[in-house]
């Protein structure tokens, strides 16, 4: 005849496989792979978690625009260069979510389709990881400098501050149908103006090399100008012989973090 265990030991044995079920639920933290469906397509992108994230409390979180030469489909050359590679150099303990979406090879950041893949990434991160509404951060260097400014003018209001990197508005002579969308508008007289006027007073931090041979230095002091002169809330860094990766010295800044994040939405 079998026995049953007496109450008080099964209570133990539940309470014990309770614990062990939320230990394997226990949050993975550092990048994470993620995957997206999205025009009939599957789209690949990282997000890296902080070690000590709490999935009770909301997260501040970081959408981050890569350069041209991270573009493809494998899911990781973005987190390389830039704000991934600062964030390895920091160790685990950096303060918030990131989004590391990718831009498909040929393609833009300035394409509508590409900045879809990239708010899509983002707003399922901020469905995910708890990610604070009022706390959405939007940066990028180079090609993601000019993502950077294209996605502001589309979306004034969705994030609480702007740190755009040797980006520009204006064609490159290596990539020509790189530009923002205002260029092609007849009713547009100064772009840079246009840029300024839809930012508004959200903050921004722009950064740039004198030495850059990619995109011109002009595109970030005329921009910088411009929100000053709408009465912006600009501050600019221009890095003196420093060619194009002004993103090393960028991301390194000890004031920018804690400047970024304590912006907020009002």
């Amino acid at each position: 005849m079998l026995r049953t265990a007496p109450a008080p030991v099964r209570l133990v044995a539940f309470c014990l496989l309770l614990a062990a079920s939320a230990a394997a639920r226990k949050q993975e933290t550092g990048f994470l792979n993620r995957t997206m469906p999205l025009a009939q397509d599957n789209y690949r992108y990282q997000v890296f978690v902080p070690s000590n994230y709490d999935p009770h409390k909301q997260w501040p979180v970081i959408l981050f625009l890569h350069g041209s030469g991270e573009r493809g489909s494998d899911g990781l050359l973005q987190t390389e260069v830039g704000l991934g590679y600062a964030i390895r150099y920091a160790g685990a303990d950096f303060p918030a979510i990131v989004v590391f979406p990718q831009c498909r090879r040929d393609r833009f950041w300035t394409d509508a389709d590409m900045q879809t893949v990239a708010l899509t990434a983002l707003n399922q991160t901020i469905k995910e990881f708890h990610g604070d509404p009022e706390r959405i951060y939007l940066t990028g260097l180079s090609m993601g400098g000019y993502g950077v400014y294209e996605i502001a003018i589309h979306h004034p209001g969705k994030f609480a501050a702007y740190v755009a990197i040797c980006g520009g508005l204006y064609p490159l002579k290596d990539y020509p149908n790189l530009y923002s969308s205002l260029i092609n508008d007849p009713a547009i007289i100064d772009p840079y103006a246009e840029v300024a006027r839809r930012i508004g007073k959200t903050p921004i931090w722009i950064f740039h090399g004198t030495d850059d041979p990619t995109v011109p230095v002009a595109e970030s002091r005329k921009m910088a100008n411009a929100i000053q002169l709408a009465g912006g809330n600009v501050h600019y860094t221009e890095y003196p012989g420093v060619p194009h990766n002004s993103w090393d010295k960028a991301y390194a800044e000890q004031a920018l973090m804690p400047w970024l994040l304590q912006q907020k939405l009002h």
